[in-house]
């Protein structure tokens, strides 16, 4: 069994369903179990700043796919649940990277793991440590690349997933 971390992110539509659709999309995968959620955080725009602010959260997989075969799977919930690929790091709807694998690395034209800029972005790292504290990346712990970054304090914390969970409970009693 192979562990992957991924990165969601949304900041058009309804930004908190829309992520929230995603990582029940991922459970109902036969082949691949979700194994945690981090809580959602509303971030600042990176790489091109002149969009709305993004909704981010992180999540942990564990299945015996290929890193591209688990690419494959994140791509066709994208396009499930609206995406269009307009312009690089540009405003989505949803967006889900496969960003760390302790166990499979790739360096193809389609996938990078790690993901080449993961060290570099406090809206990735900061739900990762949540979910994942004990993760060394080239090396270092999770804590040292987010003292590396200026945009740390920008990441905001807005639902816990012990919140997301009672609202779905909710929903689903509701229906």
């Amino acid at each position: 069994m192979h562990r992957y971390y991924l990165s969601l992110g949304a900041n058009l539509g309804k930004r908190e369903e829309t992520l929230q659709t995603a990582v029940a999309l991922l459970k109902e995968e036969k082949a691949l179990q979700v194994t945690a959620v981090s809580s959602m955080y509303e971030t600042p725009p990176w790489g091109k700043t002149d969009q709305p602010v993004f909704i981010n959260m992180a999540c942990t997989v564990e299945t015996a796919l290929s890193g591209q075969a688990l690419l494959t799977i994140c791509q066709h919930i994208e396009q499930t649940l609206g995406r269009v690929r307009h312009e690089k790091w540009g405003a989505r709807t949803i967006d889900i990277d496969i960003v760390y694998s302790n166990d499979v690395i790739s360096h193809t034209d389609t996938l990078e793991i790690p993901h080449p800029y993961v060290t570099q972005r406090a809206f990735v790292l900061v739900p990762l440590q949540e979910i994942a504290p004990d993760v060394c990346i080239s090396g270092q712990p999770l804590s040292y690349w987010l003292q590396q970054l200026p945009d740390v304090q920008d990441v905001k914390k807005i639902r816990n997933e012990y919140e997301m969970t009672k609202q779905r409970e909710t929903t689903w009693k509701k229906s």
